[in-house]
Formats: structure tokens, C-alpha cells, sequence
């Protein structure tokens, strides 16, 4: 897919803290697909609309097209705030909310996010991600991870979100391998698989311990010559393996699913396999599409 000029039905939108992401939609299949670095971090409120038309002008035509949003644009702090909807909830039935826009083109709406009283917690672009898992997976009743920068553990059931936890191993891990004392012993590429799943024993075996491991990987590196591929392999586990010690209620005894970019959903499979758990794995991707897509076909049913 590319971002030439294509025929669109409508546009749909996935708004994260740090990228942007478009496709032009006839029906549920994209025609085409474009991205920019417009995210939610990095724009203020007046600058969304710009941001969203330099990407996606050459799908408009002359009429009013429809643009169905999920993530970060609905913040408190982004385009236009969409509030949180508390769980349990069906993500299925999320009511959008209409966005105020200057071009006449535009005709924009901005799927709510999820919230949690207590713990404490909320989400923003993931409930579109378990509203089209939900679409395709209507009979499920266990626990959805979906991997990224901030991790969230979903508990589903009757096809609600019962509950929900997130963790930040996802940016922790990139403030350690890019910006930490450990960025000089850090490869770029995952290479040791074995070294891996060690790691995730490891850390699930004694989890306190990670702050001291996390060093080792520097002093390895310096007396040892530690390889950086493996440092790398290393520290993805550990993190992941903390992950899992703090999750295990939500996985320990229930059917996972997985859904996140295909690279990491496979490393969080891996993890939960060294603990002998089995997992159905997904591409967010699609699932965010086809959540969008019902959200789509929805408005056009009560237009």
C-alpha cells in the first residue's frame, strides 16, 4: 500500500503518542495506507488537523469524508478530548465522539478510551484493538495481552473488558538500551533466543534481583566481552520476565491471546511458553482496522 491518491469510502485513523497512522477504507480493506511522525507528543491542540490533512489530502475529493479515529488524538491533551468509559464495558459498543474541524472535507470522529477506578488505569487506541480481536474472536473468555510500549493485560469475558493492567516494559526498555549507562553494551538487533529465555526464568524466579542484573549487562560487556546481541536478548527478557511476575494473576490458568506487532507478540509468546502457556498470536494491525471498521459501519447504520 502507498499513500498515492486512492479511492477511499473513508479514512480510518490510528493516533498514537508518537506516530500517526492512515488508511484509505473501502468498506473493512485498505486501499491504501500512510504514516507520518505527527503523534500526540509532539503537536498541539491546533495542530492536528494540519497534521491529519498533510497525510491524507490526496484521498479527499470534493464531498465530506468520514474519519473514524482511535488513540492518543482523543487525550485530554490532543485534538479533541474523547472521555474514558469505565470497565467493565463492551468495547464493541463504544460511542464515538464528533470532533469540531475547520475544513469542510472532514467529518471526524474519536473513539473513547477505557478507564479504571481501582487499581487505577486507562487506555487509549488498545479497546480498538479488543474491539476488533472481539469481531473476530466473539466466544472468548480469558486474558488479551497487547505488547507495545506500555504493555495492558486485558481480562475478558462475555465480550467485556472485566479489568485491565498495564506495564511500561515497552519504554523502559527503550530508556535502557537508548539513553541508559547500558546503551554502550546494547546490540541493535535481537540474536540469542536462548539467552532470551533464560532470562525470562530468571527474572520470574527471582524478580527482586533485576536492578542488579540490569548492571551486569554493562560489566559483562567491559571484563567479558559480552556479546551485544545477547545483551540485548538479556535485557528484553529480564524486562519481560518482571512483566510477567507482576501479570501472573491475569495469565496463570487462562486462555491468552496475544496481539501486538508481530516481532514482539512472538517474544511475549516465547516468554509465556518458557512458563507453559500456550497462546493464540495476532496482528494488531488488522484487528485495530477492523475495529475501526465496525465503528465505521455503525455511524453509517444510523446516518
Amino acid at each position: 500500500m502507498t499513500t498515492n491518491t486512492a479511492y477511499a469510502d473513508w479514512i480510518a485513523v490510528d493516533w498514537g503518542t508518537t506516530h500517526l497512522r492512515a488508511w484509505a477504507m473501502v468498506g473493512a480493506e485498505p486501499r491504501a495506507e500512510a504514516h507520518s511522525a505527527d503523534g500526540m507528543g509532539t503537536l498541539s491542540r491546533d495542530g492536528f488537523e494540519p497534521a491529519l490533512l498533510r497525510l491524507i489530502d490526496p484521498w479527499l475529493g470534493a464531498g465530506t469524508m468520514r474519519i473514524v479515529i482511535c488513540g492518543m488524538a482523543g487525550a485530554r491533551q490532543g485534538w479533541h478530548e474523547a472521555p474514558y468509559r469505565p470497565v467493565p464495558i463492551r468495547p464493541t459498543d463504544l460511542s464515538p465522539v464528533s470532533v469540531p474541524t475547520t475544513d469542510p472535507r472532514l467529518s471526524a470522529v474519536i473513539i473513547p478510551g477505557l478507564s479504571q477506578a481501582n487499581p487505577a488505569d486507562v487506555m487509549r487506541g488498545e479497546e480498538t484493538q479488543i474491539a476488533g480481536f472481539l469481531y473476530k474472536k466473539p466466544d472468548f473468555d480469558g486474558v488479551l495481552c497487547l505488547p507495545g510500549t506500555h504493555c495492558k493485560w486485558a481480562r475478558i469475558s462475555a465480550e467485556e473488558v472485566v479489568s485491565f493492567q498495564t506495564c511500561m516494559t515497552g519504554e523502559m526498555f527503550q530508556l535502557l538500551a537508548q539513553t541508559s549507562v547500558l546503551r554502550h553494551s546494547i546490540g541493535v538487533q535481537d540474536g540469542d533466543p536462548e539467552a532470551f529465555a533464560e532470562a525470562v526464568s530468571d527474572t520470574i524466579s527471582r524478580p527482586e534481583k533485576l536492578t542488579q542484573r540490569l548492571f551486569s549487562l554493562r560489566a559483562e560487556n567491559v571484563l567479558n566481552d559480552l556479546s551485544p546481541d545477547t545483551a540485548r536478548a538479556r535485557l528484553s527478557g529480564w524486562l519481560i520476565g518482571a512483566e510477567l511476575a507482576a501479570t501472573k494473576p491475569y495469565w496463570l490458568g487462562q486462555d491468552v491471546a496475544i496481539a501486538g506487532a508481530p516481532a514482539l507478540s512472538q517474544a511475549y509468546a516465547t516468554a509465556l511458553a518458557t512458563q507453559g502457556v500456550p497462546t493464540q498470536v495476532h496482528d494488531a494491525g488488522p484487528l485495530t482496522r477492523l475495529g475501526l471498521a465496525h465503528v465505521y459501519a455503525s455511524l453509517q447504520e444510523t446516518a
